[in-house]
């Protein structure tokens, strides 16, 4: 008996092979994958044109809101929820914002926190009717779209432009300034950002090894953890030539929402993987009944859960009205199906309690190159929608099917 307990633990101890690893993490690292199948295959496809220093500084810009809209989504979705209004919110905070520096002359940074503070207020309106009502979030957020496109379309009107001259419009277009200088042809700043991420991600991945180890728990071989980190010092090392190369010109380098994005990453990452509340919102979406019973606030957490998909889309909304540097009431649309399938692209389950940050951020990835690739072949935008709709549809069935064959 003592033997077996031992042999067992000795098990649990051992780092995984390279094949059991890959088998037992096949729908997170399937994603990857994919995303770089998909790079490479648009990248033959536009004859080398969509890994362009500024096409790959471009994909970033283009898809800001993807990515930080996903983040929250991802969390409305592990609460086992879905937020259908948070193209109308975009909106309807970014006419808002608009018509106030327009009209009221406020100051672009005040205008910034005003837009932020009403993206709670409508998270916190969704919410009191989701956790403290018991309104379906799916009817909630269909008649919060209804509401807030309306709002957006009632303030903005046709369009409601901002100063492109305003430091507001450099959120989404402009760079951190090269203080570094160029590096022979090259950004000084971006490859020191770039060494300093490298360094970082192996520091992160040896540690995480260690501890595994050191709990008794499931490890990498030494092995596979090598080839992981060559597989990131590459990616990271070619994403780093790309953002340096970029910055040849009079503007280039690392465009200021890449900050904006890495922020909200590392804030949301530190919350749902270090937080009470991440570990609730998991407990919740994976079993609320359970969760409930070990004492957890389940109206509070939903309540939070809301909290943060508004000020994301508040978020949102800023880097949106900088882009386009004008408010419109048809601004957002189709936004909310964008971060919905970011989040299931990225290994979200449908029933809730699943999904990380990382999946979805490679989901919208992966949304924003199809965008982009299909963009620069020509294709029409009707049949990017087709696509885009397949890919969606394959991603959830790829994961339930993945389940049987678990179960």
């Amino acid at each position: 008996m003592a033997e077996n307990e031992t042999t067992a633990a000795k098990e649990a101890e051992a780092p995984q092979s390279i094949k059991d690893y890959l088998f037992a993490n096949a729908r997170q690292y399937g994603i990857y994958l994919a995303l770089v199948v998909i790079v490479l295959l648009f990248q033959f496809l536009t004859g080398g044109t969509l890994l362009q220093p500024n096409n790959f500084v471009a994909l970033f810009q283009q898809n800001a809101y993807v990515m930080i809209l996903a983040v929250g989504m991802l969390i409305v979705i592990i609460g086992t929820h879905i937020d259908l209004s948070v193209g109308s919110v975009v909106a309807f905070i970014g006419g808002t914002g608009a018509y106030i520096m327009q009209s009221w002359h406020l100051n672009w940074f005040l205008t910034i926190i005003v837009m932020l503070i009403i993206g709670l207020i409508v998270g916190l309106w969704q919410g009191f009717w989701v956790a403290f009502v018991g309104v379906p979030a799916f009817v909630t957020t269909l008649g919060g779209m209804l509401i807030f496109r309306g709002l957006a379309t009632h303030i903005a009107g046709q369009s409601i432009p901002v100063n492109p001259n305003s430091p507001f419009v450099a959120i989404s277009s402009n760079f951190l300034p090269n203080i570094l200088g160029f590096w022979g042809p090259f950004d000084g700043l971006s490859i020191v950002v770039g060494l300093i991420a490298i360094v970082v991600f192996a520091l992160l991945q040896i540690r995480k090894r260690a501890h595994n180890l050191k709990e008794g728990l499931q490890a990498d071989s030494t092995a596979w953890l090598a080839i992981k980190l060559v597989i990131g010092i590459l990616v990271i090392g070619y994403a780093t030539y790309l953002f340096a190369s970029s910055g040849n010109s009079s503007a280039g380098g690392i465009p200021i929402i890449l900050v904006v994005i890495g922020v909200v990453v590392a804030i949301y990452m530190f919350v749902l993987n270090r937080m009470v509340l991440g570990r609730e919102i998991y407990a919740v979406g994976g079993n609320r009944k359970a969760a409930i019973l070990s004492g957890i606030n389940s109206k509070a957490v939903d309540m939070k859960i809301f909290l943060n998909m508004g000020l994301l889309a508040g978020i949102a909304s800023v880097v949106d009205l900088s882009r386009f540097a004008s408010a419109s009431a048809q601004a957002g649309t189709g936004y909310e199906l964008d971060a919905i399938a970011a989040c299931f692209i990225g290994g979200a389950a449908v029933a809730g309690g699943v999904g990380k940050i990382p999946g979805a951020l490679v989901g919208a990835l992966i949304m924003g190159v199809l965008n982009m690739g299909l963009s620069i072949m020509g294709v029409s935008s009707d049949i990017v929608s087709i696509i885009k709709g397949l890919v969606v549809i394959v991603a959830v069935a790829y994961d339930l099917l993945s389940k049987r064959r678990k179960g």
